[in-house]
């Protein structure tokens, strides 16, 4: 469980959540997307387990975010995708000899710093690769691996069970771990509603800034949530 740290890919927030644009302008997407990285980033900085943490970006507002918690900020592979962004970081921490990674994307602004130390408490020793999956079992949502290349990583709408699969090719077996904030990922409208519905999105920024923007209303015209 040592000398774990977290990576975070983050892509540029211009262009952001475009699966969102039924219901936010591409403006409040681009605020959407700094936010949620916003509250994101405070739950890990709260983490008591973390040894640290590498943003893989090269959007100008998520370096600034990141460089206010501490973070290195790695620019290779910030365009090759989510896969692409977290093989980079982890190639890195594997090259300085850390002793393993846990990755979380940036969209996840339910998520405490207590959901990240009981991932990390649960974590064992290596080789190991533990799981903390999207509320429908199809996303990866947070993925711990020691040593941080000891399994490959293949990111997208339906990655948990590969993950799994993997894990057990590589000789082992997965720990899962279910925590509600980690386990809500924003991509398309109904997971705004689920957002708004789960108890700890209370006093989030994610919380105040969709309710200033009326998406409740919104959600409800379109008979979402």
């Amino acid at each position: 469980m040592n000398d774990i740290w977290a990576i975070i890919p983050v892509k540029e927030f211009i262009g952001a959540k475009d699966r969102l644009s039924t219901l936010l302008s591409p403006a409040e997407r681009r605020v959407l997307a700094e936010t949620m990285l916003t509250d994101m980033l405070d739950a890990v900085a709260g983490s008591r387990l973390l040894a640290g943490v590498v943003i893989v970006t090269r959007d100008p507002h998520a370096t600034a975010l990141g460089e206010r918690i501490g973070a290195r900020i790695v620019t290779e592979g910030a365009r090759d995708g989510h896969t692409g962004s977290v093989n980079a970081g982890r190639h890195l921490l594997a090259g300085e000899g850390r002793g393993g990674m846990i990755t979380m994307p940036g969209d996840i602004p339910a998520v405490r710093s207590g959901e990240i130390d009981a991932v990390l408490s649960a974590h064992l020793g290596a080789p190991s690769f533990t799981i903390s999956p999207a509320h429908d079992d199809l996303g990866s949502n947070a993925v711990a691996c020691s040593p941080p290349e000891s399994v490959p990583l293949r990111f997208g709408d339906n990655s948990y069970f590969p993950h799994l699969d993997a894990a057990r090719l590589h000789g082992i077996e997965p720990t899962v771990i279910r925590q509600p904030g980690i386990a809500v990922d924003i991509d398309h409208p109904v997971d705004l509603a689920l957002f708004l519905r789960l108890p700890q999105s209370a006093g989030t920024r994610t919380r105040t800034l969709l309710e200033e923007l009326g998406l409740p209303a919104r959600l409800a015209k379109r008979g979402i949530g």
